[in-house]
């Protein structure tokens, strides 16, 4: 599932692509994927502009020139693709954005969803996130109260959307690799010097998971060299029985409350 550095990629290289562009025409094969019927959904995006897209943890925000707001969430599968009807994959498309020539395709989208909302509707929708970890109001005495509150492990702590927004399976486990803590380890057994480094990986982390374009495999548009740098990048994740970057034992898998975790055990603790 696309995570806060993949949703960030596709924000920055959406404004690039979209923003200022008017909706021409949509095409929609998934009524499910959408939260309105598909003439209103029609009715109320065609001849819209894209004034702006921003990102609020792992969904994606497109204002409307009408004050509307299509509330993007890819979950599990999830992609886009930009592109026309030369040069579009030969995938099954949800929902279809057309943009004159220019088209912004939505696949995979059996889990995920596109919602045309208010702004009231948008805020009560997010209203349960966490703060955005890699905003600068996002300190370290901040993180050090919020941290301290939990008791859960590491792993199902970052996790949690109301924790903290936009990290899931593969960066808590590049954090905890990143600062040498067990994923398992409990966030109350954390002392002060672990806490900070801990706060340190985070940030470091997820800034070079959006410096590199994050881990999804699918370009965004043809000749997009941007998107998925990351996969070269990760220390543990998907990297079962490789040998550690640091010490060169074999990561591991297991499974935290049903969710896929990678570790070292020798250099994490």
């Amino acid at each position: 599932m696309p995570e806060l550095p993949e949703m960030e990629t596709y924000r920055r290289l959406l404004t690039e692509q979209l923003s200022g562009r008017t909706i021409t025409n949509i095409e929609i094969n998934r009524e499910k994927s959408i939260n309105v019927n598909p003439a209103q959904f029609k009715r109320q995006l065609i001849n819209a502009g894209i004034t702006e897209i921003q990102r609020r943890a792992k969904h994606l925000i497109f204002k409307l020139s009408s004050g509307k707001n299509l509330l993007l969430h890819l979950m599990l599968g999830g992609w886009m693709y930009i592109g026309s009807d030369q040069d579009n994959p030969d995938r099954t498309k949800q929902v279809i954005i057309s943009f004159g020539d220019k088209k912004l395709y939505f696949i995979g989208l059996r889990l995920g969803y596109l919602y045309l909302l208010t702004d009231a509707e948008l805020e009560k929708e997010l209203a349960d996130l966490g703060p955005e970890p890699m905003d600068q109001t996002f300190s370290y005495p901040v993180f050090r109260e919020l941290i301290g509150s939990r008791r859960g492990m590491l792993k199902t702590t970052f996790v949690n959307q109301q924790f903290l927004s936009g990290i899931g399976n593969c960066y808590s486990d590049e954090i905890c690799f990143e600062a040498g803590l067990l994923p398992m380890k409990r966030a109350d057994e954390l002392d002060e010097d672990e806490t900070k480094i801990l706060y340190q990986s985070l940030k470091g982390v997820l800034t070079r998971a959006i410096q590199f374009g994050g881990y999804m495999e699918e370009p965004l548009f043809k000749g997009d060299t941007k998107t998925g740098g990351y996969n070269e990048q990760c220390r543990v994740y998907d990297r079962e029985g490789q040998p550690c970057l640091r010490c060169r034992s074999p990561i591991i898998k297991e499974e935290i409350s049903s969710r896929k975790t990678f570790y070292c055990k020798n250099c994490q603790n």
